[in-house]
């Protein structure tokens, strides 16, 4: 499977402590992406769990979303996705912190999905690789994000240090899973990745992926 991905403008750097940060519910954010990992979601989720409310509100100031919001004021997250969602499951009520880093002028939830997708900060694949699908695919809350076994996958192996973060490339570890996609790997789930990590590492550890960003040298 070949992502067929429009050209993308980098997904805005980290900011500095002076940014202005909106605290705004989980429940307001529209997603970016059809897709999660949820090995990653339950790793999340047993970090905040051990965190008091302190902790928890201290972290997501040290990580706030970047945003991007429409006329009307509704908010876009283009990242963060998945310790958001790791959160909202735990507490439905939970704020977070953000920073605006596009100012649209258009309110339509179509007229922002197409800004969003000129820009390639839309992933529009399901949780089966199948895609591109229309934006209006795309959910209108965190918890309706499907669940993509590959992009578990590929958390597990950056998590082992075999493939490096490249937080500016949007998609970047569904660009990865896109690949392994196209390998041959026996059957595996987000609760089950034990069976296709053997044959993950050598992959991702092969010349064959040295085109990829984040590609880590054997």
């Amino acid at each position: 499977m070949a992502l067929r991905l429009p050209p993308f403008q980098p997904l805005p750097a980290p900011t500095g402590d002076d940014v202005d940060l909106l605290e705004v519910p989980l429940q307001a954010l529209q997603p970016t992406q059809l897709c999660v990992g949820m090995a990653e979601i339950r790793s999340r989720q047993l970090d905040f769990a051990a965190d008091d409310a302190k902790q928890r509100r201290r972290y997501l100031k040290r990580k706030p979303t970047p945003l991007v919001r429409s006329a009307s004021g509704e908010l876009w997250m283009v990242d963060r996705h998945h310790r958001l969602r790791a959160l909202l499951e735990l507490d439905p009520n939970a704020t977070a912190f953000g920073y605006v880093v596009l100012q649209l002028e258009v309110s339509e939830r179509h007229a922002v999905l197409e800004q969003l997708h000129q820009r390639g900060w839309l992933y529009l694949y399901d949780g089966r690789g199948l895609g591109p699908l229309h934006p209006t695919a795309l959910p209108s809350s965190l918890s309706r994000t499907q669940d993509d076994p590959y992009r578990s996958l590929v958390w597990k192996l950056k998590r082992e240090g075999l493939v490096a973060a490249a937080p500016l490339i949007p998609f970047h570890e569904f660009r990865w899973g896109a690949w392994l996609r196209s390998r041959n790997l026996p059957p595996f789930s987000s609760e089950r990745l034990d069976p296709a990590l053997p044959a993950a590492r050598a992959l991702v550890r092969s010349q064959a992926a040295s085109h990829l960003a984040g590609w880590i040298a054997a």
